[in-house]
């Protein structure tokens, strides 16, 4: 399986982004998708996370209200809109897939992993 993030650049403080994941190769393995980010000499945090059907979604505080995941099977994406953009969601971000089990917020429990795509939002 790959995962391919796409959608980073450069925007101002207030302003948005969508970025997309498609998956390609054994896809009928995806089941829960998820967006981390790294932010600089900082750990992978958890942003979002989106079950199978687009039905249950979760979110770090720091992002809720703000930025919305959501999934497109037929097209094999996943989303992630984000609104109201500040300094600190600067970070590259990356997707993640689980081939099973619950909606997880821990690195370690996602199988497939995207290369990053690179948010810097200035003030």
């Amino acid at each position: 399986v790959q995962l391919q993030a796409s959608g980073g650049g450069l925007v101002q403080a207030g302003g948005s982004l969508r970025l997309s994941c498609a998956a390609s190769g054994r896809t009928f393995d995806m089941a829960t998708m998820a967006w981390f980010r790294q932010a600089p000499e900082k750990g992978r945090d958890f942003v979002s996370v989106i079950n199978w059907s687009g039905g249950s979604t979760y979110y770090a505080d720091s992002v809720k209200g703000r930025f919305t995941i959501s999934r497109d099977n037929s097209k094999n994406t996943v989303y992630l809109q984000m609104n109201n953009l500040k300094p600190e969601d600067t970070a590259v971000y990356y997707c993640a897939a689980r081939k099973y089990g619950i909606q997880t917020t821990r690195t370690e429990d996602y199988h497939y992993w995207g290369q990053g795509t690179k948010v810097t939002v200035s003030s």
